[in-house]
């Protein structure tokens, strides 16, 4: 049995529930269960709104996954989605101190999830989409018209970690967004969210491809991928990687394919920014990728690590404490946030170095 194996049998879930008040004596009871809190109900029924401060709501994120994309590992159900999703949960508690819960759904039926989300509402304030298969995914929150936030993590986390980590790179290169040739390899719930959040941050030169090669805005059926045929690829070139990446100064990869590039693709660029994001085992390594100017990855062992960690908890944390509203604007300002905190050697700050207080002041002053 390896380390983690152990770990998780002693622990046996890492998370739990805790109560706030000790129930010492009948009084302490009759107000926090039958009869008063009868009490409380009423004030709700009268007021809705008062569930924010009259219970635990307010700082409840509901995480929803049915298991159908794990990690790198792919479809492996709900019960091996709980791991994962509680390490979701322990990371809200330690960062955002955020009560979020793993809901991993016995269904992967598209409608039937939309249906479960909408009628647990009320006990959130927000959800968490998580590890679900693309397009799945994408038509999931596209469908979900809640009067809660819904952030999803693979597509509004990894775009705004993403574009805070090229806001720094393209400074030390002295190169403009909107100028800049970026290549993104990958087009599911990654890649599409990267795309937008690029394209509202100014990006206009951007081609994105996908296991068919090089999209454009006449070659792909899916709703998400003729979107970002749409906002890329101006020119219609068609093709492969290869015809892709020729002058490119930036190459993004969220492919989930090891080894996608190597040193010759890097020659064809200019002044390469790599970020390689593909996890456990990034599109190119670090250490082959010598050409490059800045090489980052997803992972902790190597240096420049992109990692959602650095989004969620805090602008949850936010998102729930001012009741925000999660788009492209609050996005973008959360990236800039974050690519502000300056760490020497790094084109981002570690988890220990962000200060929320100065986030928020950017996101809602």
């Amino acid at each position: 049995m390896n380390e983690a194996l152990r770990l998780h049998q002693r622990l046996r879930g890492k998370i739990s529930l805790r109560s706030k008040i000790d129930v010492a004596d009948m009084k302490t009871l009759s107000l926090v269960y039958t009869p008063y809190v009868a009490d409380v109900s009423r004030a709700i029924y009268n007021k809705r709104d008062l569930v924010y401060t009259l219970t635990s709501k307010w700082n409840n994120i509901a995480i929803i996954s049915d298991g159908s994309r794990i990690l790198g590992l792919g479809d492996l159900g709900a019960e091996a989605a709980l791991p994962v999703m509680e390490g979701k949960s322990l990371l809200y508690k330690q960062f955002g101190d955020i009560d979020a819960y793993p809901l991993c759904l016995s269904t992967k039926d598209k409608d039937e999830i939309i249906t479960i989300i909408k009628g647990i509402t009320g006990s959130f304030a927000a959800i968490n989409i998580e590890d679900i298969e693309s397009p799945k995914c994408l038509e999931i929150v596209d469908a979900l018209n809640l009067p809660i936030p819904v952030f999803h993590d693979d597509q509004h986390g990894t775009a705004a970690v993403v574009l805070a980590a090229l806001i720094n790179a393209l400074d030390i290169v002295k190169k403009d967004i909107r100028d800049a040739l970026i290549v993104i390899a990958g087009a599911g719930a990654a890649g599409y969210g990267i795309v937008n959040l690029l394209y509202y941050a100014g990006a206009r030169n951007m081609i994105v491809i996908d296991s068919k090669g090089i999209i454009t805005r006449h070659n792909r059926e899916e709703k998400h991928k003729k979107r970002i045929g749409e906002l890329t690829n101006l020119s219609s070139i068609e093709g492969s990687l290869i015809d892709a990446i020729d002058g490119a100064d930036v190459f993004i990869g969220v492919s989930g394919k090891a080894n996608l590039i190597d040193r010759s693709i890097l020659k064809k660029m200019n002044e390469p920014i790599i970020f390689a994001l593909s996890n456990p085992d990034p599109e190119i390594m670090p250490e082959d990728a010598k050409e490059a100017r800045i090489v980052a990855t997803g992972r902790s062992d190597y240096p420049n690590q992109i990692n959602n960690l650095l989004v969620f908890p805090f602008l949850m944390r936010l998102v729930l404490d001012y009741r925000l509203r999660i788009d492209s604007e609050l996005l973008l300002r959360y990236a800039h946030a974050l690519a502000d905190i300056k760490v020497e050697g790094s084109i981002l700050p570690s988890i220990r170095d962000i200060d929320l207080n100065r986030i928020k002041d950017v996101l809602v002053g």
